[in-house]
């Protein structure tokens, strides 16, 4: 077995990251003004039956989201037989071809996607960003994207949750602070959150079960893993927040800056192993 590399760190931080992250890609170019919800039924151009209503915008990212997250799962067995065979890839290099193969293949299942919902790109945009300017009044919406752009973070590495056209910040990623943690908060960090999931992981699978819902079940399992996806993160990000003060910015950068740290790589994929093993004896569904 070679020694630790960045591979080993990132790969098990997206193995983490990915299975139970979340949306669109973060746009570079400012969007077109977006038509008032409260206006359409004045717009003549437009009838019931071409409007994209908030449960088309969930049905869409939510089949995105699934797609996309066994994507990163290939990809990250797909780094970790490289990094087996004995090669090193240098975290930023392996952070960009993890983005590139990301959007490749998000670019190639988005057709299909949108086909089976019947909507067009653009009007998907459009009507996606006019429900996330107003996330209260459809908080359904938000969790969706909000998944799928955690999702992307996860191989990214970039700070996008939450983003959209009219929210977004003049303040770059790079100018805001982040904590610098040394290798050993690092360490403590990522136990806890691998911990703080795999807790919530079960927890949600009992009550499902309580329920009677049977995870078995296809159809069960994908809601299963679309709602765990999201509230097993947030579990992990709350807890190193409310105890570290540490936020999942902080994290991934510590991740990237002490990747080739023999420690962490080997922590990393030690909680990854021990996680999968604690999640399978208690019946919870994997990919």
């Amino acid at each position: 077995m070679p020694s630790t590399s960045s591979t080993v760190a990132i790969v098990a931080a997206i193995a983490a990251l990915g299975y139970y992250g979340a949306t669109k890609l973060q746009q570079k170019q400012q969007a077109p003004k977006l038509t008032d919800l409260d206006d359409i039924d004045e717009e003549e151009e437009l009838s019931e039956e071409d409007m994209i209503t908030p449960e088309i915008v969930i049905s869409v990212f939510d089949k995105l989201f699934m797609t996309m997250q066994q994507v990163v799962l290939q990809l990250s067995q797909q780094v970790q037989q490289i990094q087996m065979s004995g090669q090193v890839i240098p975290e930023k290099q392996l952070r960009q071809l993890l983005k590139s193969e990301f959007e490749r293949a998000l670019s190639q299942c988005q057709p299909s996607v949108y086909e089976e919902n019947d909507v067009d790109a653009d009007c998907l945009e459009e009507a996606t960003w006019e429900f996330m300017d107003n996330g209260d009044e459809y908080p359904k919406v938000k969790r969706a994207v909000e998944r799928f752009q955690k999702l992307y973070e996860s191989i990214s590495g970039e700070d996008v949750v939450g983003w959209s056209p009219n929210k977004a910040s003049s303040k770059k990623e790079s100018d805001v602070p982040k904590k610098e943690l040394s290798p050993d908060e690092l360490i403590k960090a990522a136990t806890m959150y691998f911990e703080a999931i795999t807790v919530k992981m079960v927890e949600l699978a009992n009550e499902w079960k309580s329920s009677g819902k049977d995870l078995s079940n296809p159809e069960h399992m994908q809601q299963f893993q679309l709602e765990a996806s999201t509230e097993a993160n947030e579990a992990g990000e709350g807890k190193m927040e409310k105890e570290l003060g540490i936020t999942m910015s902080d994290f991934r950068s510590a991740i990237d800056k002490h990747s080739r740290v023999p420690a962490v790589g080997q922590t990393l994929g030690m909680l990854q192993m021990k996680q999968q093993q604690e999640l399978m004896a208690a019946g919870v569904p994997m990919m």
